[in-house]
């Protein structure tokens, strides 16, 4: 992917502080026309830079206040089987590709332990699972974030 220019990590960066910003509140507080951010947005959009709205929904106020890693080692010959029928379950929220003694690394939030564990037991269940190890999150001490990035690139052009 083509990194994001100074403009478009300014802009960003607006979207970042005020989500709900419209056109016209971006391109005043940018200094830009209204035709370039409308068209620089939907060039982000196109690319995939903007992401999924929903990532920024806390699983807590879905009923579902605790998160796990699950990391997860599979049968290689099963990965594309496995990670469909991971995404089958709904607990289970993000799924990475991983490098070392292990294959994946699943992301998955639970009601309370009791449906963590079966949580847990239904991973393992996968066909193509061979091993499984839980790290439950006890706290986020730094949160997913860009804008220390997206502060580099607007003013490192």
């Amino acid at each position: 992917m083509e990194p994001v220019d100074a403009i478009d990590a300014r802009l960003l960066q607006a979207l970042g502080e005020e989500p709900r910003a419209t056109v016209v509140a971006l391109a005043e507080r940018l200094g830009l026309a209204r035709n370039t951010v409308q068209a620089r947005l939907t060039r982000l959009e196109g690319r995939g830079v903007l992401g999924d709205p929903a990532r920024r929904i806390d699983p807590a106020a879905l009923g579902h206040p605790l998160r796990a890693y699950v990391t997860t080692r599979v049968d290689q010959r099963r990965l594309d089987e496995v990670t469909a029928e991971l995404a089958r379950i709904p607990e289970v929220v993000e799924v990475v590709g991983l490098a070392g003694d292990d294959d994946l690394l699943v992301q998955v939030v639970a009601r309370d332990a009791d449906a963590l564990y079966t949580i847990a037991g239904s991973l393992l269940a996968v066909p193509g699972v061979e091993r499984t190890s839980t790290a439950l999150v006890m706290r986020q001490l730094v949160p997913f974030r860009l804008a220390p990035l997206l502060e580099r690139r607007a003013a490192h052009p």
